[in-house]
């Protein structure tokens, strides 16, 4: 498996396994399914509700921890921020089952965010987590983070996909060591993605699917990338992406289908500010 090394040398896999949206009654086979495909990365949230499936499937997988890169996310907390997000990651720890994290990430870029990210310095300086970073942070939160602490984030996980493909804002991610990962590569779809006759075109010539065009694209640029499904052979198609190479003329081509917009929601949104910040998980 091709790996990307974090700013702080820690090496995370370029493609995984993630579980956003799949039922908590179906998680833990689907997880079990994906280890036994090959990934290694996996990636989930206390939002998402199904870290104990997650984590019955990596205990029953037989797969040794160190094989496994292990990723959860903070849910928005209120005052006080650090107390409480060592709260939320000690439960989030005992729901999968496991004594540390490979990746911590703050889910969301609200409430007491250098509370929340003084508390996760001390994680990874503890050794509970060994690397931390933030998800759907826009540049300017970004850069503000990380001028005013002492740890940059090693990862931003953010919407990527070749209708939003964020080629600028990788770039000064780059420049400040934080490595781009992608949710939402497919899109969910929208756009009619699966049909789109450019990528049929691409994958035609390369005998692959409009999928796997789309996570070898995400893969050169150097983006992270968890597709998700609960089929056991669309998981395999999934992780077959490193028996062929997209060409230069090839990526500049999917560059155009770029319409700097997001698919699904903007961060900056009042109304989706106002209801993703008040929203709270139970317990």
């Amino acid at each position: 498996m091709q790996q990307v090394t974090l700013n702080n040398g820690v090496e995370m896999p370029i493609l995984g396994f993630g579980v956003y949206q799949i039922p908590p009654e179906q998680t833990e086979q689907a997880v079990s399914d994906a280890l036994a495909a090959g990934y290694r990365l996996l990636d989930t949230a206390a939002a998402y509700g199904n870290e104990e499936a997650v984590g019955r499937a990596i205990k029953n997988s037989g797969v040794p921890r160190e094989e496994l890169f292990v990723t959860t996310k903070l849910w928005v907390q209120d005052a006080p921020a650090q107390e409480n997000t060592e709260r939320a990651f000690e439960t989030s720890l005992a729901k999968l089952g496991l004594d540390h994290l490979d990746l911590y990430l703050m889910h969301q870029p609200y409430g007491d965010v250098y509370g929340q990210w003084r508390a996760m310095e001390k994680l990874q300086r503890d050794g509970r987590a060994k690397a931390i970073g933030v998800a759907n942070f826009y540049p300017d939160r970004l850069l503000d983070l990380i001028i005013n602490n002492e740890i940059a984030p090693a990862v931003n996980q953010i919407e990527t996909h070749p209708f939003f493909q964020r080629a600028a804002y990788q770039e000064l991610m780059r420049e400040h060591g934080v490595q781009t990962q992608s949710w939402g590569g497919f899109a969910e779809g929208k756009n009619n993605l699966f049909a789109q006759p450019l990528l049929t075109e691409i994958g035609e010539r390369h005998g692959k699917s409009v999928a796997q065009v789309v996570l070898r694209w995400l893969i050169q640029r150097g983006v992270v990338t968890i597709p998700k499904s609960v089929r056991p052979e669309r998981m395999a198609e999934n992780f077959d992406v490193f028996d062929f190479r997209l060409t230069d003329d090839e990526m500049a081509a999917v560059a155009t289908l770029d319409t700097g917009e997001t698919l699904f929601f903007d961060h900056r949104d009042p109304e989706m500010v106002n209801w993703l910040a008040k929203r709270r998980l139970d317990g």
